[in-house]
C-alpha cells in the first residue's frame, strides 16, 4: 500500500501519512470492510481513494511543486511526466482516477479493475474510454 501511495502522491512522507489514514480509518470503523472483497483488496483500494483524494485537497499544480522539489539528498527526483499525472488525477472524476492507476500503473486486467470497482468489464472499459476522451480534449485545448 505504501508503494501505491509512494507512486501516485510522489512523496514519502505524505504517502505514509495516507497509508497510516488507512489503518487508522479501519481501527475506527471496522465496519466499513464489509467482507465483499479480500482485506488486501479493500486495502489497495482505500490507499488508492486516500491518494486521490489528498491530490484533489492541494489547490493548485504551482503548489504542488512547492511542497515537493526535487530532493537533493537522493531522493527520486519528481519527473515532469509525475506532475502531469498527479495534475490530471486532481481534475478528473474520482473514478477515472482510479481506472487510470489500476490500469495503467498496476497493469491489472479489465476483469481485475472490475473487482476491485465492483461494476461490470464493460464499465472499466468505458471507463477508460471517458478517461482516453477527457485526456484528448485536454491536450487539444490551448
Amino acid at each position: 500500500m505504501l508503494r501505491r501511495a509512494r507512486a501516485v502522491l510522489g512523496n514519502e512522507e505524505v504517502a505514509r501519512d495516507v497509508v497510516q489514514e488507512v489503518f487508522a480509518s479501519l481501527v475506527d470503523r471496522p465496519d466499513q470492510f464489509r467482507g465483499e472483497s479480500s482485506l488486501t483488496t479493500w486495502l489497495y483500494s482505500a490507499t488508492t481513494h486516500g491518494c486521490l483524494n489528498r491530490l484533489r485537497n492541494q489547490r493548485t499544480r504551482a503548489r504542488l511543486l512547492t511542497e515537493r522539489p526535487p530532493s537533493p539528498a537522493g531522493g527520486p527526483p519528481l519527473a515532469e511526466s509525475a506532475v502531469i499525472l498527479k495534475d490530471l488525477f486532481a481534475r478528473i472524476p474520482h473514478e477515472l482516477a482510479q481506472a487510470a492507476i489500476y490500469y495503467y500503473a498496476d497493469e491489472m486486467t479489465h476483469d481485475e479493475i472490475a473487482t476491485v470497482l465492483g461494476c461490470s468489464r464493460r464499465h472499466v472499459g468505458n471507463l477508460l474510454e471517458r478517461l482516453r476522451t477527457h485526456v484528448e480534449r485536454q491536450e487539444a485545448s490551448p
